[in-house]
């Protein structure tokens, strides 16, 4: 009643003041906070203690360093005392011609000459033999039929992974040669049927990426590495380089029948044409076809102006 004076609003308002400031009274939180407060001061004083350090006596002594103290360590020698490893070397194959001599030819040279004999005699062909043609199909078709793989026609040939084959055209005797990634050619005279029939040798130093028996000469046989096209030339025992350039090789294939001429392909997109007669390591001719890479080239059989390239996507 001693606030008549005072408007609705502010009446409502001093009553709501009155009614706060009546319940935190009833809530006591004065005494909530001392309570507190002394909990925290118990905490905190055990806190405050700090560990007993240890006694110097009890430490281990520190580890002090052999080598720096210049003291041999016990039934250990020092480092100086290790042989050096052994540095593994890798076979580099000369620039120019090559021997015709077998990885092995210290062990079994007399088996190697009986291979090179076969490979000189199955390689003289008659005149009409070249002239013959091919078997008719139905023929073939028989022949393919009655295959059979047997245990000994099986041989590990190369060291490495197989990446190029080619078999000699006799036919009385069969003369493989195959080419590994690591620039080995091995050749196996599988008509032999002795382990003494297969012989490795290391024109290149880098994968064989193809090989073919010259189709007019088969005493020659050519194969590609990436920086270097060989002729290995069984009548003078040698293998004779024929091409060679920076760029990387890929494929070639024969221009003409007397094996004389080559059509190179190389991995950056060009092709290249290699005579044999012609002295020197360079190419007669090099052309760009329109490819990023050339992996493969090979030529018409009969209409020997034409070729077919293919590359990564396209031919």
């Amino acid at each position: 009643d001693g606030y008549s004076h005072l408007s609705p609003y502010e009446r409502k308002r001093l009553k709501n003041i009155t009614e706060n400031a009546k319940f935190f009274a009833a809530l006591k939180l004065h005494e909530s906070a001392a309570r507190l407060n002394q909990l925290t001061t118990k905490k905190q004083s055990h806190v405050t203690k700090r560990a007993k350090p240890k006694k110097v006596e009890d430490e281990p002594a520190p580890r002090r360093s052999m080598r720096l103290l210049r003291v041999e360590p016990l039934d250990i020698p020092l480092l100086e005392t290790f042989a050096p490893a052994a540095v593994e070397e890798y076979h580099q194959v000369p620039v120019g011609p090559l021997p015709m001599v077998p990885e092995d030819e210290a062990e079994n040279s007399k088996w190697t000459e009986a291979l090179l004999g076969t490979w000189m005699r199955i390689s003289e062909l008659k005149a009409g033999d070249a002239a013959r043609g091919t078997p008719d199909i139905k023929r073939y078709q028989e022949s393919l039929s009655s295959m059979v793989l047997s245990q000994e026609n099986v041989r590990k040939v190369v060291k490495a992974r197989v990446c190029s084959l080619a078999i000699h055209p006799s036919e009385s005797t069969i003369l493989v040669a195959a080419g590994d990634k690591l620039g080995h050619v091995g050749l196996w005279n599988v008509s032999c049927g002795t382990e003494e029939g297969a012989h490795m040798f290391i024109p290149h130093n880098f994968q064989v990426h193809c090989m073919h028996f010259s189709p007019c000469n088969p005493a020659q046989l050519l194969s590609l590495s990436n920086d270097t096209l060989r002729c290995a030339d069984v009548t003078r025992a040698v293998f004779d380089e024929i091409y060679r350039t920076e760029e990387e090789f890929s494929s070639f294939d024969f221009l003409e029948e007397s094996g004389c001429s080559a059509l190179v392909s190389h991995w950056d997109g060009a092709v290249a044409v290699v005579d044999r007669r012609t002295p020197g390591l360079c190419s007669e001719l090099c052309a760009d076809i329109g490819f990023s890479r050339a992996r493969t080239v090979h030529v018409h059989p009969l209409n020997r102006h034409h070729f077919l390239a293919a590359g990564s996507v396209y031919v």
